[in-house]
């Protein structure tokens, strides 16, 4: 047995007590490895057939009917996460990505936004939170949006067996609980942040801004910004977008970020303090706490401009608040390591307690590939200082976890 499949074989005894008898924590492990595999589909009945059952029933009934909670194991994927890559300048991350369905029995879906098409779709939406630490990152809360024609629908609830006290909630209250969840539980960070889809919008940032949090999040050109006092003949600034032209050249910074896929990224960033003549719009932040605009304008590309809002103690430094800027970029991209969730787009469950189940799955799995691959980059790092210092590289057991040219875990059977 190698040595990531030992790693593998430890972490899901470490949640074995969630299942009461041996034969789902062997279904389990399982459909983890499965998931980890390089199988082209992942299905009950592809997991089923690697894993050598005769049939896909044992994977499906664990999914469907388990007697197992899907929020214990979050929990226990959260404190895995924590243990690995906590600290106290993580930064939790506000996303949501979407998964495209045909028909209508599946629950949750419905004609919705999809950021991924820019279209209506019709889709399951699902609002996730991840943790970004300085080794790596990976997903700790998950919320599956139930839209209003369901919430609305006793009976199509009944039938995919929502819980009777699940009502409807719109994706930002639905971001704020995750958000709370992870204060709850104690998780170690010092920054919230997320991507345009919800930093656009007052609600999270008013939740960190009384709650005394930090955040550097992604908004829009059209933010509204309100200006106090013009001068006679200018135009007062209404909006992000409009500050842009009026940044000086002197006051740009350029700044070089590895991207995920390998490759530099080279940008120009501008601070832009806000409160007193120039504030957003009507919110004020918390006591001893500022605004500041954060604008990135690609070098080979001028007309890809990004804007980005700080609420941050007075005086934190602007390299604090790049750093955190970027890291939008680097979970975004994975780092290059396949970073979305595993399998999250080919499940095939239709009911509550399935999807409950098989999400909480893939982020345990995403967890342990995440684990994998920063065990692996604290190798290649040791092995280039050997190197340049001269020395015989050391073997360590992580190295069995090193990931290939193609941005896979070279120990996957086929």
């Amino acid at each position: 047995m190698s040595g990531w499949e030992l790693r593998l074989r430890e972490l899901t005894g470490r949640v074995g007590h969630l299942f009461a008898r041996p034969e789902p924590r062997e279904v389990f492990h399982d459909l983890i490895e499965g998931l980890l595999s390089n199988l082209d589909k992942k299905n009950c009945w592809t997991l089923a057939h690697r894993a050598g059952h005769s049939h896909p029933g044992r994977m499906q009934a664990f999914l469907s009917r388990g007697a197992w909670s899907a929020d214990a194991l979050q929990a226990e994927v959260r404190a895995y996460v924590v243990e690995r890559f906590g600290d106290p300048d993580g930064v939790l991350f506000l996303d949501e990505t979407q998964i495209l369905k045909k028909g209508d029995q599946s629950v949750g879906v419905a004609p919705q936004y999809c950021a991924a098409t820019t279209r209506i779709e019709n889709c399951q939406v699902v609002v996730m939170l991840s943790y970004a630490g300085p080794v790596g990152h990976a997903y700790i809360g998950r919320r599956l949006h139930l839209p209003k024609q369901w919430a609305d629908d006793p009976g199509r609830c009944r039938r995919a067996g929502v819980p009777a006290g699940v009502g409807f909630a719109t994706r930002l209250d639905q971001a704020v609980d995750l958000l709370a969840e992870a204060v709850d539980a104690a998780v170690p960070f010092g920054w919230v942040s997320t991507d345009v889809e919800y930093g656009q919008h007052p609600r999270v940032r008013n939740w960190c801004a009384k709650n005394a949090l930090s955040y550097v999040v992604a908004v829009s050109a059209a933010l509204p910004l309100a200006q106090g006092s013009v001068a006679s003949g200018t135009v007062p600034v209404t909006c992000a977008g409009q500050v842009l032209t009026r940044i000086a050249g002197g006051e740009w910074q350029r700044r070089t970020r590895v991207r995920g896929g390998g490759g530099e990224r080279h940008d120009d960033w501008a601070l832009v303090g806000l409160g007193g003549d120039l504030r957003v719009g009507d919110e004020s932040p918390a006591d001893g706490f500022a605004h500041t605009l954060l604008v990135r304008r690609s070098v080979s590309d001028p007309g890809d401009v990004a804007y980005f809002l700080a609420h941050a103690r007075s005086h934190t430094s602007a390299p604090v608040l790049l750093r955190v800027a970027e890291t939008v970029g680097r979970i975004k991209e994975g780092d290059g390591r396949g970073g979305g969730l595993i399998g999250i787009d080919q499940y095939q469950v239709r009911t509550w307690t399935a999807w409950q189940h098989t999400v909480t799955a893939c982020m345990f799995a995403h967890a342990f590939r995440a684990v994998l691959y920063a065990d692996a980059a604290t190798v290649f790092g040791r092995a280039a200082d050997d190197e340049a210092a001269g020395r015989v590289p050391r073997r360590t057991e992580d190295a069995a976890a090193v990931p290939d040219q193609a941005g896979e875990i070279r120990h996957l059977r086929k």
